[in-house]
């Protein structure tokens, strides 16, 4: 079982039914939807389509709808597209009709931009591949020097960097995506640019006015992100660490110790971590990735982070399905090392709630007993969140009845969604029928160690407070139950 999810985005290359099918045959984990592009009524249709396709193969996939968020871009050319050259005059005018752009000066949607720069700063335009020395600040206009030109087309996105743009995380556009996401049922909510976690307490109270149960992903994305980052993931339910605009305010130099930085904080205070952007950039038109890529994958891996993204590579790509396989195939042979199997991780902590010393005895247990597998019967999930900021190679099984929390752990790294109904009040009982159920799945055989978690009041959210080691085959006695 592979450990790390993987997370495609859904778009035109994934609109067929046949693909969807690939898609999920090849292991996808999380879809995610790009409000950025396409209508409301497209990404309902998307997120139906994928979860109809995903109970006829017997899976459980989850679905990250992402918010646009105040991506700042310049408005459009006359032409399309402009050569800027090296030193020439450029201009940024707010005030600038939107299709009136030239290779003199172009509109740029942020209005406010005038007020956050100044004479010396440094805009990077089109993913840093345009970079503007601002010379002074006019009224509506900013004026700038090309530094390094080349080709510059409509609607490219535009950074300051080192950050510093005032544009808010929730734009109007997002508000009305939040009711989308609750309409479409979202297990998870991208905020994309937040500065603090007021962004993300905002977005969730969003969310839960709209209906919606989603956990709340930070994008981490802002220069500005970095100086309240522990506020910010312990405020959210996962980060995903967007290495586009980040890479771009900070520099490409810097990107690899924040990303380590981040997967090791993101662990340690028990939220889930995504890893993002150009992951597997080349298979858009080709069927391999290039070694790159496949280094950069294996090390997010062996860092621990719970989930790898692809966007454009299954969105828009080629080979969405291919994309998807070799993700999985170099995530398999980075999980087989011993930095990805064995962990100290909060081995000197003292734990504040019954449910997750439960949860880190588990593991501790099942990485020194040769256990094969562990059977989490769980309400809310955050048994098996606990359970998965451990490295391992033991399955952990997250047994429920409910829906919700089966498509929220597909995001969580090494754990298993599992619809489960209790059918009995009797302990071994069910101890006997959580067994069954791993064996049903070929995940244990005769003779195997299993533990078991659960609540003595089934049906209670956070009320795991036993741990039984039974082995397949043998009479489970109640007591031998640990509480």
């Amino acid at each position: 079982m592979r450990r790390t999810k993987i997370i495609a985005t859904l778009g035109p290359a994934t609109s067929d039914a046949r693909m969807l099918d690939k898609i999920i045959e090849a292991g996808v984990d999380v879809v995610r939807v790009n409000f950025s592009h396409g209508a409301p009524e497209e990404h309902i249709v998307r997120a139906e389509q994928l979860r109809n396709r995903a109970r006829a193969h017997g899976r459980q996939v989850g679905v990250l709808c992402d918010l646009q968020g105040p991506k700042i871009r310049i408005e459009c050319f006359q032409e399309g597209k402009v050569e800027l050259e090296d030193g020439a005059p450029f201009t940024l005018d707010t005030a600038l009709d939107s299709k009136a752009g030239t290779v003199e000066r172009v509109g740029i949607s942020y209005k406010a931009l005038p007020d956050d720069v100044r004479r010396g700063d440094t805009l990077l335009l089109d993913d840093g591949g345009i970079v503007l020395w601002v010379d002074n600040v006019d009224g509506t206009a900013v004026h700038c020097k090309v530094v390094a030109g080349g080709e510059l087309s409509d609607r490219k996105g535009l950074n300051r960097q080192g950050g510093g743009l005032s544009a808010p995380a929730l734009t109007e556009k997002d508000r009305e995506d939040i009711k989308l996401a609750a309409k479409m049922q979202a297990d998870y909510l991208a905020v994309s640019f937040p500065r603090s976690a007021d962004d993300i307490h905002k977005a969730r109270e969003l969310m839960q006015a709209a209906g919606g149960h989603a956990g709340i992903v930070a994008k981490i994305e802002r220069a500005d992100a970095l100086e309240n980052v522990e506020e910010i993931i312990e405020a959210s339910d996962v980060i995903m660490i967007a290495r586009g605009d980040l890479g771009v305010e900070i520099g490409d130099a810097a990107l690899p110790p924040v990303q380590k930085h981040l997967i090791s904080l993101g662990r340690t205070m028990n939220k889930v971590v995504i890893t993002a952007t150009q992951m597997m950039e080349s298979m858009i038109h080709s069927h391999i990735p290039t070694r790159a890529e496949v280094f950069d994958v294996a090390n997010a891996v062996l860092d621990g982070t719970d989930a790898v993204m692809l966007s454009a590579e299954t969105a828009t790509g080629r080979y969405p399905d291919k994309a998807i396989a070799a993700m999985d195939r170099v995530c398999r042979e980075a999980e087989k090392q011993r930095i990805a199997t064995h962990s100290d991780h909060r081995i000197n902590t003292t734990f504040q709630r019954m449910d997750e010393a439960i949860a880190m005895a588990s593991m501790y247990t099942a990485n020194h007993l040769g256990v094969k597998a562990i059977a989490a019967l769980t309400e809310s999930g955050s048994t098996t969140l606990w359970m998965s900021r451990i490295s391992s190679r033991i399955p952990i099984y997250a047994l429920t009845s409910h829906v919700e929390t089966r498509r929220k752990v597909t995001l969580y790294r090494g754990v298993c969604p599992v619809s489960f109904e209790v059918a009995s009040k009797d302990h071994v009982e069910i101890n006997k029928e959580a067994v069954d159920e791993l064996l049903r799945r070929g995940a244990v055989r005769d003779g195997d160690l299993v533990i078991i978690t659960k609540g003595d009041l089934m049906g209670v959210m956070g009320g795991t407070n036993a741990l039984k080691i039974v082995r397949v085959g043998e009479m489970v006695e109640p007591d031998n139950e640990t509480e």
